[in-house]
């Protein structure tokens, strides 16, 4: 790919302003599994907000969360037909309103890709054998897209193994058409656990033919086709989403088997940690809490978390700590670490546990079995609520978030802006979110243990709780973290000055 244009690019005021095709399988709140979701929404709209130009394409799945009357089809996207080797797949795009805007006119322009035959269909993952083949044509399509209107995006914004083939894809397939000569791509790893692993077998639907030598030809002979790993190979930049989660991934404790391609592109690695979209999680104007509150007047919190343990049937001491945890139920979140600890704590300690949660059955069993033993103590919500993940936010004292690794984690910065506690392991986002408390200074947001152990998780809720007896103590560590700021202005800029150096790469 040849030299960026400069004489072309867009300034206003000194600031380069670029268009941006940012291309994801999930968005929040119409497709979201995970922080993915919330990610593709929140940053686009806010570097609309800086003046740029997006258009985010997303794939139209049959549990899509928005009205189908809201929809409208885009006539130059009616029937487009691509060539997936012995497939031939057909797409149509519908514009969608953007949820992060009051005036739709305001936001990115949200394009969704609907083809039924790949996307009509129970849940947004799978694992069907066409699983590879549904991510490919969202790859595809928003290279299409722009072909369409004649548009060159400065940068094309890909995320995780879902969009990892686009860098691959404009070298190849797409090498011959000069608009998109000074295209870059950017490559987000929101979590480098999903790669997207195929058998070599899918290689003829790619469409590669004369391009297979760009293909990593160990993995060929191994029978194996990576999508992420590839995406690391081509990108001319690649992003995760926290400083430390970076560094992580280049070790062979975090990298799951793709450190040493990360080490080979150290330099074109950054780490940008995520922020909080703060018009949803604000203490001071959330409508899904029944009081709001801000860190000028913290009594309404009080009232909160009243209302919470009496939400989830428990014992309603307010002067009692109450420890909140809104997560999915995995071995990631490090839930393997509170077996031991947490029956001990609550037969030896008065406190409160409410959790909202689903995930694997053997943590659905502890938790319930934990409600059983200690229905005074004890609140667990099987399943997802929005309202109620938002009234434990609010109404808890502390947060308990002890993951095995954390790539960046939203809830213990939704917590501090709720002055909710965290209690946190130092790894990924989370070392990078939450400083330890200091009692002899003062200083400090949360309470944060080291090593992924029960005796690190003990001392770190223990440490919390004696803290909690000492109100002067409690109200400084609470304040501390109310007034951090966690907004997505910070990332917005860094990502404007990094698509900005991409547009530079030779």
């Amino acid at each position: 790919m040849s030299h960026c244009n400069w004489e072309n690019c867009n300034y206003t005021k000194n600031k380069l302003i670029m268009n941006i095709c940012f291309v994801t399988s999930e968005f929040a709140p119409y497709a979201k599994v995970g922080g993915l979701a919330d990610v593709s929404s929140a940053l686009p709209a806010a570097l609309q907000r800086a003046g740029h130009k997006i258009r985010l394409i997303v794939p139209y799945y049959r549990d899509l969360k928005v009205s189908e009357e809201l929809t409208e089809p885009i006539e130059e996207l009616a029937n487009i037909t691509i060539d997936a080797g012995p497939e031939k797949l057909t797409f149509h795009g519908y514009r969608c309103p953007y949820p992060q805007t009051q005036d739709p006119a305001d936001g990115p322009e949200l394009i969704l890709i609907k083809c039924d035959e790949l996307f009509d269909r129970k849940g947004i993952y799978g694992d069907s054998s066409d699983e590879f083949l549904r991510f490919l044509l969202l790859s595809r399509a928003g290279i299409e897209i722009c072909q369409r209107f004649q548009w060159a995006p400065d940068i094309f914004h890909c995320n995780d193994w879902q969009t990892a083939l686009i860098p691959l894809l404009l070298r190849s397939v797409y090498d011959w058409d000069g608009l998109f000569n000074d295209s870059r791509t950017v490559l987000t790893i929101h979590n480098i656990g999903h790669q997207g692993g195929f058998p070599a077998r899918i290689l003829p639907y790619l469409n590669l033919f004369g391009y297979e030598h760009l293909l990593h030809q160990d993995d060929l002979k191994d029978g194996l086709i990576n999508f992420l790993k590839t995406g690391i190979m081509y990108a001319d930049t690649i992003t995760t989403v926290s400083p430390t989660y970076a560094t992580q991934i280049q070790t062979s404790g975090y990298g799951v088997g793709l450190e040493n391609e990360l080490l080979t592109r150290q330099h074109d690695l950054h780490g940008i940690l995520n922020g909080i979209d703060n018009l949803e999680w604000n203490p001071k104007t959330d409508a899904l809490i029944p009081f709001q509150f801000s860190v000028d007047d913290l009594r309404p919190k009080l009232e909160n978390k009243q209302h919470l343990l009496t939400e989830m049937g428990v014992d309603g001491d307010i002067s009692a700590p109450t420890l909140g945890i809104v997560s999915r139920l995995t071995s990631q979140k490090g839930f393997d670490l509170m077996f031991d600890v947490v029956p001990e704590l609550l037969q030896r300690r008065d406190l409160r546990l409410v959790v909202l949660g689903s995930g694997q059955q053997k943590y659905v069993d502890f938790f319930s079995e934990l409600r059983r033993q200690y229905p005074d103590k004890v609140g667990f919500y099987h399943g997802f609520s929005n309202e109620v993940a938002h009234l434990v936010e609010a109404g808890s004292d502390m947060f308990l978030m002890p993951s095995q690794y954390e790539p960046c984690g939203l809830n213990q910065m939704y917590s501090q802006a709720y002055g909710t506690v965290p209690i946190v392991r130092k790894t990924g986002g989370l070392a990078d979110t939450v400083q330890q408390y200091d009692p002899q200074t003062g200083d400090g947001t949360g309470f944060v243990f080291e090593h992924f152990t029960s005796t690190g998780l003990r001392w770190a809720i223990n440490f919390a709780l004696d803290v909690f007896e000492d109100p002067r103590q409690w109200q400084q560590v609470v304040v501390n973290g109310m007034q951090k700021d966690f907004s997505w202005r910070t990332p917005a800029e860094q990502y404007s000055k990094l698509y900005a150096q991409t547009l530079q790469h030779t």
